[in-house]
């Protein structure tokens, strides 16, 4: 018998708990969980919080053997759209200290767990329009609801876009379509997404989760290792992708952050960047 013991791994029912004011868990038996991000039950707010809790989650769900498939997504009829009203405060009281802790160290951490920190396939469910879609595009499987929308709004308030979002965007649409997409903020709509390979699939929002669960029942009549070790190869891309231009977007972005001296999350001034999105428009400019 060993002198020492293994460090208890985290137990499914003690952080569904924790997480619960920013994630709904659910786990089947089989070891395929549901996370769904939320804010106050809706779509996502977009905080210093919220922002750091996803990074938490990932990490934790990869340190848990008993997870076998995670399935990703947002809540309500928007993924992400405004930011939280008082969501910004703290930067705002401290711009040098949350410019490193929130927009560079959490950043970098949320893209990087998805990739690095989680053995298991993951499936992302994009479930209408929103900003942050890396967090479903990064995923080694990614389905759009038909009313969903992707595009980037750090150009048009003032940030680099940088935010994990550079490496989402030129991995799958390209050199040409991401610049494009990045200095344009472009919005790309579901059936957009899938002619440029964004997306594996578009279906009906209130199928979503369901289809969710089928692929990864699909994935699951497959032993243990070879669902973890395909992962391997199918997230190799990623790895190199992260490696390459991961932390130098991310303190380029940063540069940028404190340059200004003050938020640009203001909720006033994000939620008139999305108008056009909910305009039916393509960008803030035509």
């Amino acid at each position: 018998m060993s002198l020492q013991e293994f460090i208890p791994t985290p137990k499914f029912e003690e952080y569904k708990e924790a997480f619960k004011d920013f994630f709904k868990l659910d786990r089947r038996e089989d070891g395929v969980l549901l996370a769904q991000a939320h804010t106050l039950n809706g779509p996502i707010q977009l905080s210093v919080q919220n922002h750091r809790a996803l990074g938490q989650m990932l990490k934790v769900i990869g340190a848990d053997p008993q997870n076998e498939v995670l399935i990703l997504t947002g809540s309500g009829d928007d993924f992400m759209m405004v930011s939280d009203p008082k969501g910004f405060e703290l930067e705002e009281a401290d711009m040098p200290y949350w410019a490193y802790e929130y927009a560079y160290k959490d950043g970098r951490i949320n893209v990087s767990s998805l990739v690095n920190d989680l053995e298991i396939p993951t499936i992302g469910l994009f479930n209408g329009p929103g900003f942050h879609s890396e967090i479903v595009l990064m995923c080694d499987i990614t389905i759009s609801s038909e009313d969903a929308v992707f595009f980037d709004l750090h150009y048009d308030i003032g940030s680099v876009p940088a935010d994990g979002i550079h490496c989402a965007l030129q991995e799958l649409l390209g050199t040409k379509r991401a610049a494009y997409a990045l200095l344009t903020g472009e919005a790309i709509d579901a059936k957009k997404a899938l002619e440029y390979g964004l997306v594996n699939e578009v279906v009906p929002r209130d199928k979503l989760i369901e289809r969710g669960y089928q692929i990864a029942d699909h994935i699951m009549s497959q032993p243990r290792v070879t669902r973890r070790l395909t992962t391997q190869i199918v997230r190799r891309p990623w790895k190199k992708r992260i490696t390459d231009d991961l932390d130098g977007g991310f303190g380029i972005q940063m540069f940028g952050h404190v340059s200004k001296q003050k938020s640009i999350h203001g909720k006033e001034k994000i939620q008139s960047t999305v108008d056009y999105v909910r305009e039916g428009r393509k960008n803030n400019f035509d």
